[in-house]
C-alpha cells in the first residue's frame, strides 16, 4: 500500500514543494497536502545547482554572453500561470532562488509548517537532494512526505514472474496494461480541498524573477509558438485530440502534424499523466483507436524508462545497461571530434541528417524518428561514442528528461536494455526517402536544397556536380559534401562489436 493510501494524518500547516508538477490540477502532493492540512503554502525553488552549470557552460563558449534558454522561459511562464491559479483560490506562490536543499527547510521553518509535501523525483541526484531536505526537515521535527505523480506505474509496482525488474520492453506494457485500472488513471480532486490554500505573507508575496534577475537572456520561445502553461498544455492537447485517429499512420513523418508536441508539458509537469494515459486509454479501446493505441504504447515508453532508472541508477553516471558493452572502443582524436562538431551544428553532408539537427539547434525540439535517425548516425556512422550525444540533446532539448534520454541514446547505440540490435544502422538516405520521401522537412532547413527534385534530395552526392550546379547546389561550397561512407562506416560498426 503506497503512502498516498495510508495517510490518515492531520497538520495543521503544510507546504507543497512544485518541482516537475508546475500545475494547479490532478497533483498528487497538492491534492494530499491540502486534504490533510488546515492551511497550505506552495513554493517552487529555481535550483542553482542546476541554472549555476547552464549558465557557466554558455559562458564558456560566448564569454561575456547571457545564456537563452527556451526551458527557463517556459518555466517562467507557467510559474505566472500556476501562480494566478492558485491566487484565484486564496493561495499563491512562493518563487525563491538558490539550492533547494537549504531554500525548503528555510522557508518551512519561516513559516512554521508541520510538513513538507512534493512529488516523487527519480534521478538519482534528486533523491541526494530530498534526502537532504528530509534529514534537515526531521531534525525541526518536521515531516516529509512525497507521491507518485509523474508515472502511472513505478519502480517494483511492476515486477516480471520472478520478482524482478522487467527490461524488455513488450512483455512490460503487457503487463502494465493488465495492471490497470481506473484507480491508477482517476484525476486528483483538488479543487475539492482548494479552500485550505493560504495567503502568503506579505514579505513572500513578490513579482517573478526576470529571466535577467536568473542571470539568462530571452531565447525564441515565442517564435516558435511553443505554448507554456497548463492553457498550452490543454491548447495542444485539444488539437492532438481531433488528429489522434492518423497518429499511428502519421507520427513518423516530421513534415507532417503527426505527433501531440506534449513532451516538453510532460517534462515540466503542465499537464498530468493521468490525463494522456486515461485519455489514450478509452480513446484506444474504441473501434477506430489504433492511433490512440499507438500513443498510449509511447507514454508506456516513458514509464518503462523511468523504472529502469529507478533499479539501476548507474546509468546516471554515464554506465553502459550492458556491461559488455563498457569496453567499445569509440572513435576519439582530433577526426572524431571534427565528426561531432559536424553532426552538431548539421554538416554532415546527409540532408535529413543535417536538418534534423538544425531543428533542434534553432527550435529546442526534435521529431522523434529523427530522434533515432540522428543518434544512429553519429554512434555507427562517425562511431562516436553515444554519451556525447546524449550530453548534446540534454544541452539543447526543450523537453530533456534524463531517463528517457539515456533510454534513447542508449537503444540507439546497442548498448541499453531491450535496444536495436547492434546489427541494425539505420542508412540515413533510405531513412529520409522513406520518411520525408518528397524533401520537405529537408527543405525547411535546409533552403539550399529546395531546387532539388526529391530524386536527388536525400543524397544530393549522387546526382553528380554538373546535374547539382543547375539547381544551385555546389557540394563543399553552399552545402558540404557527405562527412562518411555510409556502407563502409557500416562495415566499421560491425567489426566494433566484434562482429
Amino acid at each position: 500500500m503506497t503512502l498516498a493510501r495510508r495517510l490518515n494524518d492531520i497538520f495543521d500547516t503544510g507546504l507543497v514543494w512544485f518541482r516537475r508538477d508546475l500545475r494547479s490540477t490532478d497533483h498528487a502532493a497538492l491534492y494530499y497536502a491540502l486534504k490533510h492540512c488546515e492551511r497550505v503554502w506552495c513554493v517552487f525553488v529555481f535550483d542553482t545547482t542546476i541554472l549555476q552549470p547552464l549558465i557557466d557552460a554558455w559562458q564558456a563558449r560566448h564569454p561575456g554572453e547571457r545564456a537563452p534558454d527556451r526551458r527557463i522561459d517556459f518555466i517562467l511562464e507557467s510559474l505566472r500561470e500556476l501562480g494566478d491559479a492558485l491566487r484565484a483560490h486564496g493561495g499563491g506562490l512562493v518563487v525563491l532562488y538558490g539550492d533547494p536543499a537549504e531554500q525548503v527547510p528555510k522557508l518551512a521553518a519561516e513559516l512554521r509548517v508541520d510538513a513538507v509535501f512534493a512529488n516523487h523525483d527519480y534521478e538519482p541526484v534528486a533523491l541526494e537532494r530530498d534526502e537532504t531536505v528530509r534529514v534537515r526537515l526531521a531534525q525541526a521535527g518536521r515531516r516529509w512526505l512525497t507521491f507518485k505523480d509523474q508515472v502511472i506505474f513505478e519502480r517494483d509496482e511492476l515486477l516480471t514472474g520472478q520478482h524482478k525488474p522487467f527490461t524488455v520492453f513488450t512483455p512490460y506494457r503487457n503487463a502494465w496494461l493488465k495492471q490497470l485500472d481506473a484507480f491508477d488513471l482517476k484525476p486528483y480532486p483538488v479543487e475539492t480541498y482548494a479552500k485550505h490554500l493560504a495567503a502568503l505573507p506579505r514579505k513572500l508575496d513578490r513579482q517573478l524573477p526576470t529571466l535577467g534577475q536568473l542571470g539568462f537572456a530571452p531565447s525564441n520561445l515565442a517564435d516558435l509558438k511553443l505554448p507554456a502553461g497548463m492553457s498550452g498544455a490543454r491548447h495542444l492537447l485539444d488539437d492532438f485530440l481531433t488528429r489522434i485517429d492518423s497518429y499511428a499512420e502519421r507520427r513518423d513523418f516530421p513534415a507532417a502534424k503527426g505527433p501531440s508536441y506534449l513532451s516538453v508539458h510532460l517534462r515540466f509537469g503542465t499537464v498530468s499523466i493521468r490525463t494522456l494515459a486515461r485519455l489514450a486509454y478509452e480513446t484506444s479501446l474504441q473501434p477506430d483507436g489504433q492511433g490512440a493505441a499507438t500513443w498510449l504504447s509511447e507514454l508506456i515508453w516513458r514509464d518503462f524508462y523511468f523504472m529502469i532508472l529507478a533499479h539501476h541508477p548507474r546509468l546516471a553516471k554515464g554506465a553502459s545497461f550492458k556491461p559488455e558493452y563498457e569496453q567499445l572502443r569509440w572513435e576519439q582524436g582530433p577526426a572524431a571530434d571534427a565528426a561531432f562538431a559536424a553532426w552538431c551544428d548539421g554538416r554532415t553532408g546527409y540532408p535529413l541528417v543535417d536538418a534534423a539537427m538544425l531543428q533542434l539547434n534553432r527550435t529546442g525540439y526534435m521529431h522523434n524518428r529523427l530522434r533515432m535517425v540522428t543518434a544512429s548516425f553519429l554512434t555507427k556512422d562517425l562511431g562516436v561514442d553515444w554519451r556525447r550525444g546524449e550530453r548534446y540533446f540534454a544541452d539543447r532539448l526543450n523537453d530533456f528528461d534524463f531517463s528517457a534520454n539515456n533510454g534513447g541514446w542508449q537503444w540507439a547505440a546497442s548498448t541499453g536494455c531491450d535496444a536495436q540490435p547492434y546489427f541494425r544502422i539505420f542508412n540515413p538516405v533510405t531513412q529520409s526517402e522513406k520518411f520525408d520521401p518528397d524533401g520537405r522537412f529537408i527543405q525547411r532547413y535546409l533552403p539550399q536544397l529546395t531546387k532539388l527534385p526529391a530524386k536527388w534530395i536525400h543524397a544530393p552526392w549522387l546526382a553528380g556536380a554538373e546535374r547539382l550546379a543547375e539547381f544551385g547546389v555546389v557540394l563543399g561550397g553552399n552545402y558540404p559534401e557527405p562527412i562518411v561512407d555510409h556502407a563502409q562506416a557500416r562495415l566499421r560498426t560491425l567489426a566494433r562489436f566484434g562482429k
